[in-house]
């Protein structure tokens, strides 16, 4: 067995930053996507993502996962614990128009900038990505490291809107949501799930021209689109957020 080793070049890892933030409004939609090297027929409730610009903060707040103790013939006989909850907060500058009905808001018509507020908030699913490195890189998002989030099944809380007037030291205005989720399927060996975390670094079949996982790269393709004008040939794709069991047989199969 080897020794243990501390702070060992390449061992000094750390996560910074938030990017690539795309929102996936509730709506049940049939498409076609690549598994393996066919293609399968996948229903998910959130089709047509768009881009979310202006992030500043999400964060993650899971909850729940207490133990409760149960004690019989004078001891501590087992400890059960209570189901775990995900809950977040995203802060940003701005939101994409897609997220009004997240929000509460209901425009009156097509083509008319008027909403009613205080309406029924619309479930949405939403994925972000944070940036890795090490003390071997001196800097962020270098080398195809980050991690890609997934939150499913979310409702945004009303939030604070705080106004005030122009000064000698302007700011623009930050907006904040809370998130509550409802766990989704993952298949049959795991417990519901209202969250997927996948890791770029773990990946093995690296392509030694542009550096990055194959699989993923292909994975990305579904999650945020692919324009058949730009990217060649007729296979264009709406984004599209998996489900947490079609996320499983993706990568494993």
């Amino acid at each position: 067995m080897a020794k243990i080793l501390w702070d060992q070049a390449g061992d000094k890892k750390y996560e910074t930053g938030v990017d690539h933030g795309v929102l996936y409004v509730k709506k049940d939609t049939t498409v076609d996507v690549p598994l393996g090297n066919n293609k399968t027929s996948v229903k998910t409730p959130f089709h047509g993502g768009v881009a979310w610009n202006g992030l500043t903060s999400v964060s993650k707040s899971p909850s729940g996962a207490e133990a409760n103790d149960i004690y019989a013939d004078n001891i501590k006989y087992a400890s059960l614990r209570s189901a775990e909850t995900f809950g977040g907060t995203i802060e940003a500058y701005t939101y994409p128009d897609e997220f009004a009905e997240c929000d509460g808001s209901k425009a009156i018509a097509t083509g008319v900038g008027v909403y009613l507020g205080q309406q029924t908030r619309k479930p949405f699913g939403f994925c972000f990505r944070t940036d890795m490195g090490d003390d071997n890189d001196g800097s962020v998002n270098v080398n195809n490291k980050y991690k890609i989030h997934l939150i499913y099944n979310a409702t945004a809380s009303p939030s604070e809107s705080s106004y005030s007037t122009i000064n000698d030291s302007p700011e623009a205005i930050t907006f904040s949501w809370e998130l509550t989720t409802i766990p989704v399927s993952a298949g049959t060996d795991n417990l519901p799930t209202a969250t997927i975390t996948i890791d770029s670094t773990k990946f093995t079949d690296i392509d030694q021209t542009t550096g990055k996982s194959t699989k993923l790269a292909v994975f990305e393709e579904i999650l945020y689109g692919k324009d058949p004008t730009t990217e060649g040939g007729n296979d264009g794709r709406d984004p599209m957020l998996p489900m947490p069991e079609d996320v499983i047989k993706f990568f494993t199969t």
